[in-house]
């Protein structure tokens, strides 16, 4: 119970807008390639778009917040998943290739945000939101 409050400290410490991007329109929009995974590439693509966020749990468990580290877990699968997208796009028509742009659109925009995030934490940036940085 206490890790959960301290998590959720943590996630409401972040800028309103990031807390808005996450909740709202990230995490809902690559969990949505659950509801595909009978199309063309449908499950490499739900296991690279959901599977990089739940890759953020152990991350969130160790670091007990949210910090830039975070970014982490998405940039292999959410770089590949891109590349498919861009390079070897699935024989997709519908509903199923409007939601394929937008979690294109989607993960780029994140990539955008994650790539300096990594190179931040991997410099040395190991602040978790809501903390103290002197413990």
């Amino acid at each position: 119970m206490i890790l959960t409050k301290e998590i959720w400290q943590s996630f409401r410490a972040l800028p309103l807008w990031v807390q808005l991007w996450m909740a709202l329109w990230l995490v809902p929009v690559n969990a949505a390639s659950l509801l595909f995974l009978d199309q063309s590439m449908g499950v490499w693509i739900a296991l690279l778009a959901a599977g990089a966020v739940a890759m953020n749990g152990p991350v969130l468990l160790i670091q007990r917040g949210f910090s830039k580290g975070m970014a982490l877990p998405h940039l292999v699968p959410w770089g590949l998943l891109v590349l498919i997208l861009i390079f070897a796009w699935p024989d997709a028509r519908g509903a199923y290739e409007v939601y394929l742009w937008l979690l294109l659109v989607t993960n780029l925009v994140s990539l955008g945000f994650d790539i300096p995030d990594a190179i931040r934490w991997i410099k040395g940036d190991r602040m978790i939101a809501g903390k103290s940085p002197l413990g």
